[in-house]
């Protein structure tokens, strides 16, 4: 193990030593960039060779300089198909992302709803200067363009110099290079040659064109998808289920609700070879859900649940087994839509068919009860998910009830369920934290608040608050224990100054946000006191014009 980690920190202070002697900038941020990629369990894969020669490959794209002066480890090297999909898998991860970002979160972030892009307005968007929105915002069209070509470059580099023969996987992940690129044209061209070039043995397989498929979807070309979908018979393809099923997710994230019912009631034709699975089913019925309450009227949100529900009853009539999943869908729908009796419906038809109900299950019944003000039956569903250990409580399933509990005037009750939380090892929301705070303080049971929970959870927000702070990246910098030379170790100290200063006067700045803040809502309701004694003096002298006009 200690050979294992002394090898990989040597091949690391290497390609640090060899980058500084470059071209400062693109040097600069290959290391910071690629001492961020390469991790422990990702480095298991694959040899420190292997390594060595992915981070010169990739140092000759970013600064543009040709393959050939690349050295292998020593002279009968061979390239391995997954030395070639660990380059290809960088490219984009470096080249097509935005700078903003490289210093993002790990965590999931829920993205905008996707719609359908029209790669040719966003181009005379560009060339114009406009904002564009999408998966192609904030994109450098410089650096995307290096990167197609450095890719397309290598990808031939290496079967003509070395004799490297590609295969499926290799052929899938340049496939994909090109999708993310969004350069269709590249995209089919470089198709229709990997299927000429290698007829006996098929690089373009029915999985292949499957994975691309869900990558058009991913990227908002849903179109494309589409086209991709009826193009597999051209590359002798048969589309299977799952093709079937990506084709249909895309189309509903979009909204191209009839295309994807079309593909639908082609499964379903008696004698087809592809029938509809679990998943074709669960796919359509959260989609409906999902997107029935964007339309905003009440007659398309009544037909899409209608639709809903009559898949769920077709689904039960072919003898298929819905799963959590299925079930959460319909029952989250439900409930937003004030259809409780049905949801309820569902709940129990879950615990007669033995599927057992998750903690997203119990979510959806406690967020309904707590907007609908009946606040103890979301505590009893919440007892319920405890005692019958359907998963552990998060702060989604705490905040619903504290927030009703302090609207209602039940102080005491939100303040044991915020502790509750606390103790469950999470931390509760900014917002949710200063509502129960500031109940307790207007009710005058500020007795009830533990001073080490509330540093505890102060230290926590505040925490959160520097790790999803987003004025600018921070790159950080995953070198310890590593001896580097004296220059490395002066731009790894101004790394640090500057992401230091960065993030302490943006939380300076936020604090005095909120001591500003506070009195600004002081005299906004001052203000609002003086104007309703106004109106209601101007009331009573209207009154008392009228009774004296009645009396003379």
């Amino acid at each position: 193990m200690r050979q294992k980690k002394n090898a990989q920190t040597k091949v690391k202070t290497e390609l640090v030593s060899q980058l500084l002697q470059e071209e400062e900038i693109f040097s600069l941020l290959f290391v910071l960039v690629f001492s961020m990629f390469i991790s422990p369990p990702f480095l298991r894969r694959f040899s420190t060779q292997s390594n060595h020669l992915v981070g010169q490959v990739l140092g000759a794209i970013i600064q543009n300089r040709p393959f050939n002066a690349i050295s292998p480890p020593h002279h009968n090297f061979i390239w391995t198909s997954e030395t070639v999909i660990q380059v290809l898998r960088s490219i984009p991860l470096y080249l097509f992302q935005s700078p903003r970002s490289i210093g993002r979160q790990r965590s999931f972030r829920h993205r905008s709803p996707l719609k359908q892009r029209n790669l040719k307005q966003e181009t005379i968007k560009y060339q114009k200067g406009s904002l564009i929105l999408g998966p192609a915002a904030h994109r450098d069209p410089k650096r995307l363009n290096l990167g197609l070509e450095k890719a397309l470059e290598f990808y031939y580099w290496v079967e003509t110099h070395f004799g490297f023969q590609h295969n499926e996987q290799t052929c899938k992940e340049m496939a994909l290079v090109l999708v993310k690129g969004n350069r269709m044209n590249l995209f089919w061209d470089f198709l229709k040659n990997m299927s000429r070039r290698y007829e006996k043995c098929n690089l373009v397989t029915a999985a292949t064109m499957t994975c691309l498929i869900k990558a058009l979807g991913e990227e908002g070309l849903v179109n494309e998808a589409l086209a991709a979908f009826y193009r597999m018979k051209q590359f002798h393809c048969k589309p299977d289920v799952c093709a079937y099923n990506n084709v249909i997710y895309a189309l509903c994230r979009v909204g191209f609700f009839k295309k994807a019912k079309f593909l639908f009631d082609q499964m379903e034709l008696p004698g087809f070879r592809c029938p509809p699975d679990v998943f074709t089913y669960t796919i359509l019925i959260s989609s409906y859900c999902r997107y029935a309450l964007e339309t905003g009227s009440r007659k398309a949100i009544r037909r899409r649940l209608w639709e809903a529900n009559h898949l769920f009853r077709l689904m039960l009539f072919k003898g298929f087994v819905p799963d959590v999943v299925t079930y959460n869908c319909l029952i989250n729908g439900c409930c937003k839509t004030n259809r409780i009796g049905r949801a309820l419906e569902l709940f129990d038809d879950m615990a007669e068919r033995g599927c057992i109900p998750n903690k997203i299950t119990y979510n959806s019944f406690i967020r309904y009860y707590s907007a609908v003000n009946e606040v103890d039956k979301a505590i009893e569903m919440l007892k319920k998910m405890q005692e019958r250990s359907h998963g552990l409580p998060t702060s989604s399933s705490y905040t619903s009830i504290i927030h009703t509990l302090c609207e209602v005037g039940r102080v005491a009750e939100a303040r044991d369920f915020l502790v509750e939380l606390v103790a469950g090892g999470s931390v509760p929301r900014e917002y949710t934290y200063m509502l129960v705070h500031n109940a307790l303080q207007s009710a005058g049971k500020m007795d009830l608040l533990d001073k080490n929970l509330c540093r505890h959870i102060e230290g926590g927000i505040e925490n959160r608050v520097r790790q999803v702070m987003k004025v600018r990246t921070r790159i950080k910098i995953q070198m310890n224990g590593i001896q580097q030379k004296s220059g490395t170790q002066k731009t790894k100290k101004k790394v640090r100054e500057i992401s230091e200063r960065e993030s302490k006067a943006c939380f300076q700045l936020q604090m005095s946000m909120k001591k500003w803040i506070k009195p600004f809502e002081e005299m906004c309701k001052k203000t609002f006191i003086r104007i309703r004694r106004k109106t209601d003096a101007l009331e009573e002298t209207i009154k008392l014009v009228h009774s004296l006009q009645l009396w003379l």
